[in-house]
């Protein structure tokens, strides 16, 4: 049976499968905690009832020893989960000795070099629990809206938003590409079907290696037959509401195992707030407030807080570092004030980090050019003024995709959306309203340089029953890292892929 089942067996004998996450003994009592990928439980061996040879070889147990325990399931509120195992009997399966990831610090490399084990630790599995809430939540979803879901292939032979970041690999001696985007097929199959998403794998091989940036991810990609871009940011929205009210409401336990703050998750089932191109640029360049602040102002205020904090940490670590230098102080003392110490220091690489950040965003506000796309500290500059996602649409046409419609009461400007995450999280959804206009596209394609031949077949979708049509992306991985308030995207998938890493 499973730990996640154990409020069912209250009272009786069970048998446990899993790894030893945990474990201590004392005066003839051994405490382990077995995790089975379904959860952990506390469970308690007495040498009375094991026998001094059992017992023995229960308190050698080292980290992720493999076990099978038997016994009674008692309910403790005290105890994780909620109940605790009475060990009638164990079966050691294998008695692991060295595991390579310990109590101690360790380096990020180290942690991505032993992915294959980091997974095991308490905060990755629960990552991976609420990652798989949302994939789940994604699809009833859009099977709940009649959507259709189909496959759009991964090896193209073009680029569906130019050359520059695509995987060119061979395909039976013809150069052939992984797919950046499953978008030009959504639409073909929107026009069989209606409301159909694409749901896979996509490529992009920028050599990047911000917290944001994956070589390989997954996306999701709807298209819908006769909507505009209004229609578009109004299903966004409701789609994206109702992944995080699924996630606060069947991953509680998950969400507290991270320390995730929910509050921002809560404020986030409010209407997006919605931007135009023009709005934003005046917001990030503190010429337009928002409820009262001032992009600019506020960046300055929090860099005055961070050096403050920054000073008030440097000044405790050294007073903790000269108090456990005194002569006599008791070994339970020093080692309260040496883990003090290893947390500040912690917290101190974490407010050095900002110190470096919050310049360089003040920097980037003031001198945005009009026109640009917004960049990683632009979309963190206007963030951090809302305490919800928000979508900034119409953008400068010469900063968008091909495919985009041109906004027909300003044709500088095309019917594009981004969804930008709060807590500078950033772009989480990218999206629009679609040209229908033969020649446009056409123009569009001569414009980018892109081979025409390849495209012939998405320009008869204008030729051929050609309606108005919108769609969006959303990276998984980056709504991920939001929700659960990730520092990297590298946590958010199994087995990250980016620039610099290909094992394990």
């Amino acid at each position: 049976m499973l730990i996640k089942d154990l409020s069912k067996f209250c009272g009786e004998e069970v048998t446990l499968k899993g790894w030893v996450a945990n474990k201590r003994d004392s005066k003839g009592l051994v405490f382990i905690i077995l995790r089975d990928g379904s959860g952990l439980c506390q469970c308690v061996g007495d040498i009375n009832i094991l026998g001094e040879d059992s017992f023995n070889n229960a308190v050698s147990l080292g980290l992720e020893s493999s076990v099978i325990l038997s016994g009674k399931v008692v309910a403790d509120e005290r105890q994780v989960g909620g109940f605790e195992l009475q060990i009638r009997e164990i079966k050691i399966l294998q008695d692991v000795k060295n595991y390579p990831i310990s109590k101690k610090e360790h380096g990020i490399e180290f942690l991505m070099d032993n992915r294959h084990l980091w997974l095991r630790s308490n905060r990755q599995w629960a990552i991976m629990k609420i990652r798989n809430r949302i994939i789940y939540s994604i699809h009833n979803f859009f099977q709940s809206e009649d959507f259709v879901q189909m496959d759009a292939p991964l090896f193209t032979g073009n680029a569906c938003e130019g050359t520059s970041t695509l995987f060119e690999t061979d395909y039976y001696g013809e150069p052939a590409y992984l797919s950046q985007s499953g978008q030009l097929y959504g639409e073909a199959m929107a026009m069989a079907m209606g409301k159909i998403y694409t749901f896979g794998p996509t490529f992009r091989a920028e050599k990047s290696k911000t917290r944001r940036h994956l070589s390989e991810f997954w996306m999701i990609e709807p298209e819908m037959a006769y909507f505009d871009i209004y229609e578009n940011m109004d299903l966004i929205e409701k789609f994206l509401q109702y992944v995080i009210i699924d996630v606060l409401k069947n991953c509680k336990n998950e969400l507290k195992t991270i320390e995730r703050n929910t509050s921002m998750l809560e404020s986030s089932l409010q209407p997006f707030p919605r931007l135009t191109y023009d709005e934003a640029v005046r917001i990030i360049k503190g010429e337009q407030d928002v409820n009262g602040q001032n992009s600019i102002t506020s960046l300055e205020k929090l860099l005055d807080e961070t050096k403050s904090k920054s000073e008030e940490i440097t000044n405790e670590i050294t007073e903790r570092e000269q108090k456990i230098k005194t002569p006599g102080m008791k070994k339970g003392e020093i080692n309260f004030n040496q883990n003090k110490i290893d947390q500040l220091k912690n917290d101190l690489k974490e407010i050095e980090e900002e110190l470096r950040n919050i310049p360089q965003w003040i920097n980037s506000a003031k001198n945005f050019e009009y026109g640009n796309d917004l960049g990683g500290s632009d979309e963190t500059v206007i963030t951090r003024l809302f305490n919800s996602p928000i979508m900034v649409y119409d953008w400068p046409h010469a900063v968008k995709a091909f495919y985009l419609k041109r906004n027909p009461e300003d044709s500088r400007f095309a019917r594009g959306v981004d969804v930008l995450a709060p807590e500078g999280y950033g772009e989480i959804v990218g999206g629009g309203e679609r040209e229908t206009d033969l020649n446009m596209l056409i123009e569009k394609i001569n414009e980018h340089k892109l081979p025409m031949e390849a495209f012939e077949w998405y320009l008869d979708l204008r030729r051929y029953g050609s309606v108005p049509h919108a769609g969006f992306g959303l990276g998984l991985e980056r709504l991920v890292t939001w929700i659960c308030k990730l520092k990297h995207v590298r946590e958010s998938i199994p087995f990250p892929r980016m620039y610099g890493r290909l094992l394990p």
